[in-house]
């Protein structure tokens, strides 16, 4: 049900061009898919591994800047050039994880900041490659995908296979194993789960989705520059998944929907933007710590309950018990 539920609401976004909307509110509705496909992978890292990274905006702008150069400036194929932006991010995130996944929580998530930090100071100062500060123009994708509706077309599809993988990987023993060394490291050492291997799987995982997230990025935004990969962008993937909640898939995605559209619902108040961001973060901290996912899925289950069971008082049989007393041998 839950399978047919996700191919009914996938479909029923692919039918949002049809449905009259503008051309600035696909391009959101884009940026909220390519968006998730990077968070789809970081959950899985976040979320269920338990590891704090605050620098998947490092492997996004790699994987922008290979679909650039390759794309842009080399001419390649568009689509070979989205499968090397998920190559590159896949090996960027296994060379980052092979040594600093043996750290402890904090330290992780310092190194990936540090990378990230390292990424944007790179593509700032290799001009050849990635233009420096003038940045790099980026071609889009051959038709039926040129259009804003097309390419929303390619992102959405990417970003329901992009779902389908985690949720395949989430439900089976793959998550439950994660979901043990994100709670106890050791006890999951105990029962034979390969607690770094784990960890190290699913971080090069969520650099090939942010790889490709990068290249999607990249073209949709048709112009890319160090600036464009500022930190907020890493902290706002990381909330994603605390406001929508670990643990979970549909959590993060609403997550990633939310915090997408908020800019556009307090556009006319745009210099408190990072003000709403911070009251909505410390109002789920407060008042749903789990997140916004589990209580969606408490009130379903609530609502979706027909009936409640029926109380039965159970009387003992006293006359009996006295009966099975007295036949008792002394």
């Amino acid at each position: 049900m839950r399978f047919l539920g996700g191919l009914g609401a996938t479909l029923a976004l692919a039918a949002l061009p049809l449905a009259g909307v503008n051309t600035y509110q696909l391009h959101v509705a884009s940026l909220i898919a390519v968006y998730w496909i990077l968070i789809a992978g970081l959950n899985l890292v976040v979320g269920y591994s338990g590891q704090i990274s605050i620098g998947h905006v490092g492997l996004l702008a790699i994987g922008a800047y290979v679909f650039a150069a390759l794309a842009g400036t080399h001419d390649v194929n568009s689509w070979l050039a989205l499968i090397a932006s998920g190559l590159a991010g896949g090996l960027c995130g296994l060379l980052l994880g092979l040594p600093s996944l043996r750290l402890p929580g904090f330290y992780f998530a310092m190194a990936t900041l540090a990378f990230s930090l390292i990424v944007g100071e790179l593509a700032l100062g290799l001009g050849d490659l990635t233009g420096g500060g003038v940045g790099l123009a980026v071609p889009g994708f051959p038709p039926p995908f040129a259009s804003p509706a097309g390419f929303y077309e390619l992102s959405l599809a990417l970003a329901a296979l992009t779902t389908w993988l985690t949720w395949n990987v989430a439900r089976q023993l793959w998550g439950r194993a994660l979901l043990a060394v994100r709670d106890s490291p050791v006890a999951a050492a105990g029962a034979a789960i390969s607690v770094y291997r784990m960890k190290l799987t699913v971080f090069v995982f969520s650099g090939v989705t942010a790889g490709v997230a990068g290249g999607l990025f990249a073209s949709l935004q048709s112009y890319i520059t160090p600036d464009t990969f500022a930190f907020d962008i890493g902290m706002f993937f990381f909330v994603c998944i605390i406001i929508g909640g670990r643990g979970g898939v549909v959590g993060p995605l609403l997550g990633t929907v939310v915090l997408t559209l908020l800019p556009e619902v307090v556009a006319p108040l745009a210099r408190l933007g990072n003000f709403f961001y911070g009251l909505l973060l410390l109002a789920v901290v407060l008042l749903m710590p789990e997140g916004i996912g589990p209580l969606l899925a408490a009130i379903a289950a609530r609502l979706t309950r027909r009936g409640r069971p029926e109380s039965r008082v159970v009387s003992p049989d006293l006359d009996r018990l006295r009966a099975a007393l007295a036949d008792e041998p002394r």
